[in-house]
């Protein structure tokens, strides 16, 4: 049962929805935009079409999914390759990375868009990606992208609500962003470091954790970030010994834990907020 309020933004969503009539959805497979597909689908039917971007920065389980619950929906959806990483600017990996990721994305949807004669695109943006450091925004704006989530003033907790209302699988699901977070800030992505980190992650979820992140240093160090509540099991003797024997074959020669576990925008704790106003 929703809560009274949550309810009514559910309802506001559905009639900002109907008043777009039309549009094409930045697809992740992540909680937000899945909330938003599913409703989406359930307001317009075939008249919400889901765009699943495909590329490095791209884990490939997500991917997977993605396409797994768009199908499972009844959803309209196409998938597209991104070349973001083809993008200078991006592989140099400024702090304003993502807005370069971000214009990438955003101009196929575009594109998309008018191709099929559809008047709106969009994203699963929600307040809490208001307080963050998100460069993206600005490509947003600039590619006049709505975010009806954000319009009917969901939280992440309140999409989390309504999901689970709905019984989508995604609504516990952990957040994730693409890989190109894994890198610090000034250290040049290339695609082979990022199928590294791809791979090195895939493992960590074969072996059943929920959180986390391998964080990718100097091309040698592995600095994993565990979930607090599962930290205790990268200690099991045989659990250690396949992460540091696989990360090895991947190239990794120094295989760090970081005590502060896992943590999302880890990344970001290098830049002042001088920096982070600069490039918003």
């Amino acid at each position: 049962m929703l809560s009274q309020e949550t309810s009514e933004k559910y309802q506001r969503l559905q009639s900002i929805l109907r008043e777009m009539r039309s549009l094409v959805i930045g697809y992740s497979g992540g909680v937000d935009s899945t909330l938003l597909l599913k409703v989406a689908c359930d307001v317009l039917g075939s008249n919400a079409l889901a765009v699943i971007g495909k590329s490095e920065t791209y884990p490939s389980a997500e991917y997977r999914e993605a396409v797994t619950l768009a199908t499972s929906f009844g959803a309209r959806f196409i998938e597209i390759q991104t070349e973001e990483t083809d993008v200078l600017k991006f592989k140099e990996n400024p702090p304003d990375r993502c807005y370069f990721c971000k214009t990438e994305l955003f101009g196929k949807l575009t594109e998309i868009a008018a191709k099929e004669s559809i008047p709106w695109i969009a994203d699963g943006t929600i307040t809490d990606d208001l307080g963050d450091f998100r460069p993206g925004m600005k490509a947003k704006t600039e590619n006049n992208v709505r975010s009806p989530l954000l319009e009917a003033g969901l939280s992440k907790k309140e999409v989390r609500e309504i999901s689970r209302h709905l019984e989508l699988p995604t609504w516990d699901k952990p957040s994730f962003a693409c890989l190109s977070s894994r890198f610090p800030y000034g250290f040049g992505i290339t695609r082979e470091n990022l199928t590294k980190v791809d791979k090195a992650e895939t493992l960590l979820r074969e072996l059943g954790f929920r959180f986390f992140r391998v964080r990718h240093h100097d091309d040698k160090t592995a600095r994993i970030e565990i979930g607090k509540e599962e930290m205790h099991r990268i200690f099991n003797e045989e659990i250690k010994d396949i992460v540091i024997t696989k990360f090895k074959e991947l190239g990794f020669i120094y295989i760090t834990l970081d005590l502060q576990g896992f943590r999302s925008g880890s990344m970001n704790e290098v830049l002042t907020a001088e920096t982070k106003r600069s490039y918003t």
